[in-house]
């Protein structure tokens, strides 16, 4: 009784097109770019809000970021 063994073949893996991923890395960015400024400078002069709540939020990733707030 013989038995056959199926040889693995060589395949190149499949190639993501630098097109379909672009959008994608741009709004990644802009949102980690938004999120920074949040947790980095949201306070004093730069402030979009009025008042110490997003900067109460946000408290304890700046030190954890080692962004100085007090």
């Amino acid at each position: 009784m013989a038995q056959t063994v199926a040889q693995p073949t060589a395949t190149t893996p499949a190639k993501l097109p630098l097109k379909a991923i672009a959008p994608w890395a741009v709004f990644f960015g802009i949102l980690m770019l938004v999120l920074l400024y949040f947790v980095g400078a949201e306070q004093g002069a730069t402030s979009v809000f009025n008042g110490t709540d997003v900067h109460e939020w946000v408290h304890d990733a700046r030190h954890l970021l080692g962004f100085p707030c007090h």
